[in-house]
């Protein structure tokens, strides 16, 4: 059984995710800051008959959550397949390039861009022990650079100086891991889940977290023959998923 670690799995996309691994024969390790929120959602997705899930606590901001984390799903497995780092936060309102304050830049960033860090480098050692490993970073469209130049982009409006540019350093971070793994099995790239309606984003998304946890778990679950080092979101390129830096 392949096992798999979802950070910010307690709810909204992330739990979604977690239970669509589950439900393909995946044991899902739900990563949860509250230890609380992470067991109602273990209980509510065993109540669904998936026994293959596990709640770890684990603060993505905090180094020591992230050892004991790592410390913990060490006791249980000597290889872990998938890591899916999605916990990330907004980072706050107003977010112009000109209002925005350092305090938010510096939260942000500790979540989306080194929290990403923190977890990677923390699990790599159990990942290189898979024979198909995988690395799904939850991405945005937004942080799309060459989108966000492109007045005909559709969100090219939604601007927004400290998510978007968080986003935009975790995909430069995705890019150069999959360049320095290009050879070895892993198959590492950047996921939009599109813009789907969480407690992220006030409800306001138009798309289901049902599609967001299919789009994210495609790339979770890919063949040896399945691409690495990639940007993908279906939202704004359903043909190949495929989206510019």
């Amino acid at each position: 059984m392949k096992s798999a670690l979802v950070t910010g799995a307690n709810k909204s996309i992330g739990f979604e995710v977690a239970r669509q691994l589950a439900q393909k024969g995946v044991y899902v390790y739900l990563g949860s800051r509250n230890l609380e929120n992470g067991m109602e959602a273990v209980n509510k997705l065993k109540s669904e008959g998936l026994s293959n899930v596990e709640v770890i606590q684990l603060d993505i901001t905090d180094d020591e959550s992230v050892k004991n984390a790592r410390t913990e799903i060490g006791k249980k497995t000597k290889v872990l397949d998938i890591l899916i780092n999605n916990a990330g936060i907004y980072g706050g309102y107003p977010q112009a390039a000109l209002d925005s304050t350092i305090e938010q830049f510096k939260n942000a960033y500790d979540a989306n861009v080194y929290g990403v860090v923190r977890v990677t480098q923390a699990f790599i050692d159990l990942l290189k022990k898979s024979s198909e490993p995988r690395i799904v970073n939850v991405s945005s469209s937004q942080g799309s650079i060459t989108l966000h130049s492109d007045p005909s982009y559709k969100y090219y409006d939604y601007k927004g100086a400290v998510y978007l540019s968080s986003k935009s350093a975790m995909n430069m971070y995705t890019v150069v891991l999959a360049y320095e793994l290009r050879d070895s099995d892993f198959k590492i790239n950047a996921v939009c889940p599109g813009y789907t309606k969480t407690d992220f984003n006030g409800h306001r998304g138009p798309g289901s977290v049902e599609d967001a946890g299919k789009r994210i778990i495609k790339y979770a679950l890919i063949d040896k023959d399945g691409p690495t080092g990639k940007f993908f979101s279906e939202e704004n390129n359903p043909e190949t998923g495929v989206v510019p830096w």
